[in-house]
């Protein structure tokens, strides 16, 4: 079994559903007392929040490239980082390692496609949802993707940063996403990704009027499966 690296704390409440299904994944191909060989480095995400906040990237890119790095000088196989926005900064990350890191995009646009659907509504937080980091990994895997309008950005990010991120999951919130994924629905979308390691915490598939592809989920799994593979 290979040994995951996993960067997480971003935020630490999104981590535990990691931890909690890579272990489980495991279990479930290997059975009896097996667990995850898991390596964790749990970043402060107060310095992260801030430098988002003023647009240091630089500076997040060098707190998750040293975490990386000891990671892999630690014995990790390969890298999770347990967050989507974060994947921003792949690019500036693998320049400081030499282990892979296992993207978020990328897994969750197979199950997608392996599942015949194109069109995609995306909620994220307002980096993951304006920006291409994410998207064009989708394009590039055979995906429209469709974002809210410049309200509803906003919306669904305050929800993120203002209540999830701090463990508060409000129902007055969860309506709104669901109003959200339904204007998705009634312009085409055939799916909403949940692009936010934390939105699994509000919204699940029984909450959506459209079929719900939660990165998370797909990425831990994914990433337990990576650890029995050749």
């Amino acid at each position: 079994m290979k040994t995951i690296g996993l960067l997480g704390g971003m935020s630490w409440e999104s981590t535990i559903t990691y931890y909690e299904i890579l272990n489980k994944t495991i279990v479930e191909k290997l059975g009896g007392y097996h667990s995850a060989k898991i390596m964790m480095y749990n970043v402060d995400f107060a310095e992260l929040e801030e430098n988002m906040s003023t647009g240091n990237w630089a500076g997040n890119a060098k707190i998750l490239s040293e975490a990386a790095k000891r990671l892999e000088d630690a014995g990790a196989d390969y890298i999770v980082i347990a967050t989507n926005t974060m994947h921003k900064l792949v690019p500036d990350i693998e320049k400081n390692i030499s282990i892979p890191i296992l993207h978020i995009a990328d897994t969750t646009a197979e199950k997608i496609k392996e599942d015949g659907l194109c069109k995609v509504g995306f909620l994220g937080t307002k980096f993951s949802m304006t920006q291409d980091f994410l998207h064009e990994r989708f394009r590039k895997a055979g995906l429209e993707v469709m974002i809210p309008d410049e309200a509803d950005i906003e919306l669904v990010n305050d929800v993120i940063f203002d209540e999830l991120c701090l463990g508060k999951v409000m129902e007055s919130s969860r309506k709104e996403y669901q109003r959200i994924i339904a204007s998705m629905k009634a312009q085409g979308a055939e799916c909403v990704i949940l692009g936010c390691t934390e939105i699994g915490m509000l919204i699940t598939a029984e909450d959506s009027v459209l079929p719900v592809y939660d990165t998370t989920l797909i990425h831990a799994r994914e990433a337990a499966l990576k650890a029995l593979k050749d």
